[in-house]
């Protein structure tokens, strides 16, 4: 995407204060309180069925809170209607005319506008030229890839100069070597455009590489806010931590005092716990597979917790072997180096988990 040409306006703040909103009986978002920076990218992400979709028609005005307020650039647009909110949305479907060429597509929104004819013909060249589709113009969608609709999609978005950017779960109809593609163009389109950018996914690999800030949600509810580094170190709760990667979680109890003091699992592993860890009560032990690794059955290295296992299966992942251990019924997931004439662990055999403290998270349950 080549483009000389800004379309947008300076960017802009989005506040979400208070929202509620419940269809029937159904409590569909639950006290929403989030703050958007003018020129981020953030994302909503979760689950189907956790809100994340509706929250973004909120903001478009498809949908109308209970309680609370949506402003944009301090501004409340809670009441207007979604021509009047200054907001561009791009649907998961695209929503193209197909009887319309690319050129008539990216216009339709002016000319819906009564913007002039010159304008319209200056925005829609500028658009285009963004999202490198100039030369396409006069074609179809039918004669267009889906990354290639989904940029007309984009186009036509900011051809009307929003000051703030929905996405729709915009790859979800695009195979995965084009989804890896179009996230990097869009990344790169939106930080040339400097555009207040949300965007809605349920895959966590497309918010971690294009966003600045996440809001992981669940039944309606915002578990957690921050960058996608910030989310997978140090997650809120045990949802956070599962759904954003692979995480292990041990459930057990604190049992003994001072010197005796230690996490057991399944009334039949104990390791010790140093008495200045604070772990709530109901707390499960967290770490993700490649903060453990494992040892030979009789080592115990200095400075590690270490835990007897029992190697259930092995799975080969290219750059490394992810080991299933079981410690007593628990089973864990080790993701180990792979590197070529390295002695395998064997399935049934005896090992020893290793775990760096550092490394450990205490989540209530």
């Amino acid at each position: 995407m080549n483009a000389t040409v800004s379309l947008t306006r300076p960017a802009v703040s989005v506040a979400i204060e208070g929202v509620n909103l419940s269809y029937g009986d159904n409590h569909v978002l639950k006290d929403i309180d989030l703050a958007i920076e003018p020129g981020e990218f953030f994302a909503f992400l979760g689950p189907s069925g956790c809100g994340k979709t509706t929250l973004l028609r909120l903001i478009a005005g498809f949908n109308r809170a209970d309680t609370g307020r949506v402003t944009i650039g301090g501004r409340d647009i809670s009441s207007l209607p979604p021509w009047k909110r200054d907001v561009g949305m791009v649907f998961q479907s695209y929503a193209l005319w197909p009887h319309m060429s690319v050129r008539r597509n990216v216009a339709f929104g002016l000319e819906e506008r009564g913007v002039k004819r010159a304008e319209i013909e200056r925005r829609v060249e500028a658009a285009l030229d963004l999202v490198g589709l100039g030369h396409l113009a006069e074609r179809r969608p039918s004669q267009l890839s889906g990354g290639q609709q989904q940029r007309v999609a984009v186009a036509r978005t900011i051809a009307v100069e929003p000051k703030v950017l929905l996405l729709d779960e915009p790859l979800s109809n695009l195979d995965a070597k084009m989804r890896v593609q179009v996230r990097r163009e869009l990344r790169d389109l939106q930080q040339r455009l400097g555009l207040t950018t949300i965007f809605v996914t349920h895959d966590q690999e497309e918010a971690n590489t294009i966003c600045d800030r996440i809001a992981v949600m669940n039944d309606g509810v915002v578990q957690q806010v921050g960058t996608p580094m910030e989310l997978y170190e140090h997650p809120a709760n045990l949802f956070v931590a599962g759904f954003l990667g692979t995480a292990n979680i041990l459930k057990g109890r604190v049992v003994g005092s001072g010197a005796e003091r230690g996490f057991e699992i399944d009334g039949q592993v104990r390791f010790p716990v140093a008495a200045g860890v604070a772990i709530p009560e109901g707390s499960a032990l967290v770490f993700r597979p490649q903060h453990a690794s494992l040892v030979d059955a009789n080592e115990a290295p200095e400075g590690a917790l270490t835990l007897p296992c029992v190697i259930a299966n092995r799975e080969f992942l290219g750059a490394s072997i992810r080991y299933g251990a079981r410690i007593g019924a628990t089973e864990v997931s080790v993701d180990m180096p792979f590197q070529s004439g390295t002695d395998l662990f064997e399935i049934g055999s005896a090992a020893r988990l290793t775990l760096r403290p550092r490394s450990l998270h205490w989540l209530p349950v």
